[in-house]
């Protein structure tokens, strides 16, 4: 009997090295829902132009979205918007009013 509990203590180690060396799992990528419509565009084009406004300089895509505290997607959206209205420009990757 005491051979068997001697056996059972050597294999819980193994079990634990199993479990330590096994790969993490990547993080779920969260997905970020956004309503395209004319309306919740425009709103985001107006954060976009103001954001700028307010900067005096040009920013990049992140830089935009988080002084606006919207996301890049909706930056882009509202980036959209200004540049076929010609009131943005973009250059070097950076966005500036036009």
């Amino acid at each position: 009997m005491a051979e068997k509990k001697a056996t059972k203590k050597a294999a819980e180690p193994k079990a634990a090295e199993k479990k330590a060396a096994a790969p993490k799992k990547a993080a779920a990528k969260k997905v970020v829902e956004v309503v395209i419509n004319a309306e919740n565009v425009g709103f985001k084009a107006g954060d976009v132009y103001q954001t700028l406004f307010a900067a005096e300089k040009a920013l990049s895509v992140k830089e935009i979205a988080k002084q606006a505290k919207i996301t890049e997607a909706e930056a882009l959206l509202g980036m959209g918007w200004l540049l076929k209205e010609g009131k943005i420009k973009g250059e070097d990757n950076l966005i500036s009013l036009a």
